[in-house]
């Protein structure tokens, strides 16, 4: 049968020896468990450190913990040997001895100090001077001391694993990335990348000291003991500063690259503004011809070359000058995109400015066509074909050209050239070959 209560019937011989052998492997499971906890290199860390915060007052209750539990494990190992050298004495126990062995291991037997009223509070129980357990309920209470110390010490030691050492790496990156930084003008006050750095400084410092005075505080999840590998060390904070410096560094990269293709990069934003300025010249030429050759036709007017281009370009050569990288940075950016927005305005201008001269060099060009088609067919010395040629020809070799007029002289040669090739209508009519009927033109 099981462990009975003091109250309850005499164990026999067999069930003596059962909750003998059970009770010594629970001694010997306790005793290796606090060996364990006693050479854990986190309970060593904990007792050396300065502690704050939330792991100051855990550790502080973990240590009676420890010391308490010490306590009534010797008080445990000299009721086992009490229960064990009575049951030693013979090998067919009387049935005294069985009543005395059955108190011993489930009666209330064992007698254990109330220690300090305000140690005894911090660890949950009542203050009193002593108290009387039984093996198993003794057992129990130990466990779940052990259990409630050795979460701190595991929690602090996973934190102290996995952080200081991630924060140190980050911060001699800090470092390099600072020199780096220092080394193009990226400096505190003088650019935003600087002043981020010493943000994140400031940051790793202080999560280097909270990390290790409070590593409790750094724990997400559930506790080791209620759940293995349900927790973990947080590292939002140190993520999030990882996370920053990176965003840093990328924008040092920049300036680098900058200081690398300054000089290529600022020869291409005066080429592209040469050819702006060529372009608008050119544009200039155009409206004059284009005014003075083309009658009643709104032309565009062009703008002057982009002096406020011209000066951002000079200042960020002084800047390249005087290896002001972080400054060339942001601008060089700008001028580029700036160059290339003025030279497609520029020619924009132009295309719009030479539009009428296009247009009557296609009048010109169909004109031509059509005549050739005419020649083609025979009429080259059809009169009135000719006459309208001629009159469509002066008008757009005429200065200044009326472009409308022009087009509609275009449009009546291209009208008679249609009519003198299509057949008059009922078949010939007593007309001859190539003889055209002019009855009703005009």
């Amino acid at each position: 049968m099981a462990v009975a209560g003091p109250t309850g019937p005499v164990l026999s011989r067999e069930e003596v020896d059962r909750a003998l052998a059970r009770l010594g492997a629970e001694h010997e499971a306790v005793e290796s468990s606090l060996l364990a906890l006693q050479d854990h290199a986190g309970r060593r860390l904990l007792e050396g450190a300065a502690l704050t915060g939330e792991t100051h007052d855990r550790w502080a209750v973990a240590e009676q913990l420890i010391n308490r539990l010490w306590t009534y494990f010797d008080a445990y190992t000299d009721a086992l040997t009490a229960a064990r050298e009575l049951r030693a004495r013979r090998r067919w126990p009387t049935q005294a001895e069985l009543g005395e062995l059955t108190d011993l291991l489930t009666g209330a037997r064992v007698t254990l100090p109330g220690g300090d009223p305000a140690a005894t509070a911090a660890l949950g129980t009542a203050a009193r001077l002593s108290e009387q357990l039984t093996l198993q309920e003794l057992v129990d209470r130990m466990n779940g001391w052990y259990a409630q110390a050795l979460d701190v010490v595991v929690i602090a030691d996973a934190v102290w694993s996995a952080l200081p050492a991630r924060i140190d790496l980050l911060a001699a990156e800090l470092r390099r990335t600072r020199s780096l930084a220092h080394s193009v003008g990226v400096r505190p006050g003088e650019h935003p990348a600087g002043d981020d750095l010493e943000d994140i400084t400031r940051e790793l410092a202080a999560l280097r000291a909270a990390v290790v005075t409070d590593p409790v505080a750094f724990w997400t999840g559930a506790s080791p003991s209620s759940a293995p590998g349900g927790g973990r060390p947080d590292t939002d904070r140190y993520d999030r500063a990882a996370r920053a410096l990176e965003d840093v560094r990328r924008e040092i990269e920049a300036v680098l690259t900058v200081r690398q293709d300054a000089e290529q990069r600022l020869m291409r934003v005066r080429d592209v503004l040469s050819r702006a300025d060529r372009t608008l010249a050119e544009a200039r030429q155009a409206r004059v011809e284009v005014l003075s050759k083309i009658a009643a036709s709104e032309v565009p007017a062009v703008s002057g070359p982009p002096t406020a281009l011209y000066e951002q370009l000079s200042a960020a050569a002084e800047h390249r000058r005087r290896a002001r990288w972080h400054r060339l940075s942001p601008l060089l950016e700008g001028l580029e995109q700036r160059a290339d927005e003025e030279l497609a305005r520029a020619r924009e201008s132009l295309t719009a400015v030479t539009a009428p001269l296009a247009v009557r060099a296609e009048l010109r060009g169909r004109l031509d066509a059509y005549r050739a088609k005419a020649a083609r067919h025979g009429l080259a010395e059809d009169p009135v074909l000719g006459e309208r040629y001629d009159a469509a020809r002066r008008k757009l070799w005429s200065a200044p050209c009326d472009l409308v007029a022009a087009e509609q002289a275009v449009l009546r040669y291209q009208h008679a050239l249609a009519e003198a090739l299509s057949p008059p209508a009922g078949g010939t009519g007593g007309f001859g070959p190539g003889v055209i009927d002019r009855r009703g033109d005009s």
